[in-house]
């Protein structure tokens, strides 16, 4: 048995999987993801307490000054409780590594990779959840995925050559109007209070988002006219026919997948930490999640894989199809040698290959084995990693997760790489605003930093 279909077998052997479609009545009451958190609050409200008062003086460990110049790379400072990115290891969801994940949490009826619902309640509460529980997430995203009126509008009168993730911002920051917590902190909701609402406005926020990125896609690549969400399908499946591809139930499942291992990577990226520290000025979730779009959007971060596609794509058009392994390393080189770095390959805290990346991977040597653009992306994968440690230009010369993800999508026919970083966002709401729950939950303060000039860094250490 290949190591592809004993893994699948595992699966199927570990996880829940639906035996009924989401149209179904359940049969006992399945308690709401708002509920479960009511119960977890207060006990890790405690847990904090009890942290604090046994670590509280306690050191990380020492800060240098090449860190504040180096993007503070290392420093740790951040609390973030929906996953912890390891150097070696990769990230883990609530202690759960993507395999773990992809082998524990439910998944849809016909599907084989975990639902987002899921993977949700699992940044939420730390829990696996019932397949009653992801249902009944899922038709409640459903119901609260209708758009204002004015956001449509907002949307509808964005010119077609207005980048897709600005009009994402824009859109995101408009939700802003309805904001339960801006209107219950507006009437003097006791701070104990602000989570519930918190809560309110990211079901709100994540409900919504397929139908702002089916719009922008729509209204920028089609004919504007889009369909409506249908209840009875999970969050996945309705994403997908809103871009136009619900009919491949391939492409739903890697919609599946795509949001799930892009939700979260720990606090400290430019998207979550931006959320984080945005939301730390009260800001309500839609402007907080506005500002991480916004840090999404730059080509150092969200960007990344449609930068990766199109340097596979130079290269593909320069060494033909079915190059050999010299002419792919030449090109390579060219790219270094022209002062360029390799897009996809190298990451601030990995130093082995992305789970991501293999976890995509996996994906397409069971659904398109075959696809030339795959087998030139595994071909790179063969032989950069020799050629940057060589070259003496990574720490981690092994593939992140923007390596791979472009070529899965042009393959189902999504070629409209300016909307990737799109699907990204919407995969990254997961992660900032179950951060942001927990952030109101546990009355977490503003977020202010100590900085120093150049000149007061010279005088602190004079004569030392």
């Amino acid at each position: 048995m290949s190591f592809i279909a004993s893994r699948s077998a595992l699966r199927a052997q570990l996880r829940p999987s639906f035996a009924r479609t989401f149209a179904s009545t359940p049969t006992a009451y399945a308690q709401s993801l708002k509920e479960r958190l009511s119960e977890l609050i207060p006990k890790e409200i405690e847990n904090v307490k009890a942290v604090r008062a046994a670590h509280g003086n306690k050191s990380f460990g020492e800060v240098t000054v090449d860190q504040a110049y180096g993007g503070m790379r290392g420093i740790k400072g951040l609390i973030w409780e929906g996953s912890v990115l390891d150097a070696d290891e990769g990230i883990r969801f609530r202690g759960l590594t993507i395999p773990e994940v992809q082998q524990k949490l439910p998944t849809a009826p016909g599907g084989s990779e975990p639902l987002p619902e899921a993977l949700f309640w699992l940044l939420v509460t730390g829990e696996v959840p019932t397949e009653e529980q992801v249902k009944g997430l899922s038709q409640e995203w459903a119901a609260r995925a209708e758009l204002p009126k004015f956001v449509e509008e907002l949307i509808d009168r964005c010119p077609n050559t207005l980048h897709p993730m600005t009009q994402f911002s824009i859109a995101v920051n408009a939700l802003n109007h309805d904001s339960a917590f801006a209107k219950a902190y507006s009437n003097g909701v006791h701070k104990r209070e602000y989570w519930k609402t918190t809560f309110d406005d990211s079901m709100d926020l994540i409900a919504k988002l397929p139908n702002i990125a089916g719009r922008i896609f729509r209204n920028v690549f089609g004919d504007g006219k889009l369909p409506s969400i249908d209840a009875n399908k999970d969050y996945s499946a309705n994403l997908a026919t809103l871009l136009g591809f619900g009919d491949n139930a391939d492409f739903v499942d890697l919609m599946r997948l795509y949001i799930t291992i892009h939700s979260d990577h720990e606090g400290g990226n430019v998207s979550a930490h931006t959320g984080h520290l945005v939301g730390s000025a009260l800001s309500d979730p839609f402007l907080a999640f506005a500002a991480s779009l916004n840090g999404l959007a730059g080509p150092l971060h969200g960007l990344a894989n449609q930068e990766v596609l199109r340097w596979v794509q130079k290269m593909r058009a320069a060494v033909g199809e079915e190059p050999s392994d010299e002419k792919v390393a030449e090109y390579v080189w060219s790219t270094l040698k022209s002062g360029q770095v390799v897009p996809g390959y190298g990451h601030a805290v990995l130093r082995k290959t992305d789970p991501r990346y293999t976890a995509q991977r996996e994906f397409a040597l069971k659904h398109l084995p075959n696809d030339p653009g795959f087998k030139l992306v595994g071909q790179i994968y063969k032989i950069v990693p020799n050629i940057l440690l060589e070259a003496g230009k990574a720490k981690n010369p092994w593939p992140n997760v923007d390596a791979h993800s472009g070529v899965l999508l042009t393959y189902y026919g999504l070629h409209q790489q300016d909307f990737y970083t799109v699907l990204f966002g919407v995969s990254r709401a997961f992660g900032v605003v179950s951060q942001l729950i927990w952030d109101r939950a546990l009355g977490m303060p503003l977020e202010r930093p100590k900085s120093y000039s150049t000149e007061a860094i010279k005088k602190m250490f004079e004569g030392k």
